[in-house]
């Protein structure tokens, strides 16, 4: 299985960490972030990654090359104008042949990637999502689900909620090749705001699974201070 990291945001909210190194370089217990999520996909088997780059590109290339050192593939997309998260996956459709991985790539991550795998398999699901547990969801994408699993609504950044809608996307999907005939090659999309409301609609099969163990997004300075202050990426 091949994966995509998304790791072209410019991580605005965490500068002025971020002027001079982007977000996923942003060292966790002594080696980058973004080291840390291919070690994990890596964990799972999965060794042919592509990452988008638009935020100081060079970075990331100069930092780890071809991936080799890892022990993985890795393929850069340059993004001069970002693509959205769809766009940029659609973008490299000629790599995704299989079933494949999308993880945002701010994400300190420890949970069973071959679980969520086996779910969506066992689902026959065009896209599995990852959910996490959520006490803001105005600042998360918002998911319901019926009682089998299949998404009935996504409401990306909700202005209001429930007590029962606190599972939030995680940013870890499993998807099928196919899915990208849903999304545009002539303009950014996401798939937050445009793919998975459009494939509800259309009453694709969409599944979500909760996530057991960690899920941490680093995207403010409080969340990142967090994470050095708790060592939690030992755990990574």
């Amino acid at each position: 299985m091949k994966a995509m990291v998304l790791a072209a945001g410019a991580g605005t909210r965490l500068r002025p960490l971020t002027d001079a190194i982007p977000k996923p370089m942003l060292p966790i217990g002594g080696e980058p972030l973004l080291v840390h999520l291919l070690r994990w996909l890596k964990r799972y088997g999965i060794d042919d990654v592509a990452l988008n780059l638009h935020h100081l590109p060079e970075v990331i290339q100069d930092a780890l090359g071809d991936g080799s050192q890892l022990g993985l593939k890795l393929i850069y997309s340059f993004e001069p104008e970002l693509l959205g998260t769809a766009g940029a996956v659609k973008k490299l459709a000629a790599f995704f042949d299989q079933p494949f991985v999308v993880v945002y790539g701010d994400l300190l991550l420890d949970v069973d990637l071959a679980a969520l795998i086996d779910y969506h398999q066992s689902r026959r699901a065009l896209v599995t999502l990852g959910l996490k547990h959520t006490d803001d969801p105005p600042s998360q994408g918002m998911i319901v689900c019926d009682s089998a699993g299949r998404v009935v609504r996504f409401a990306e950044k909700p202005a209001s909620w429930n007590d029962e809608q606190r599972t939030a996307n995680a940013g870890v999907y499993i998807v099928e090749p196919e899915v990208l005939q849903y999304v545009p090659a002539d303009r950014p999309s996401d798939w937050g705001h445009d793919i998975f409301p459009l494939l509800i609609a259309q009453g694709a099969a969409l599944y979500a699974q909760l996530l057991d163990g960690t899920v941490i997004d680093i995207g403010t300075h409080a969340a990142y201070e967090q994470i050095k202050e708790r060592g939690l990426s030992r755990q990574a």
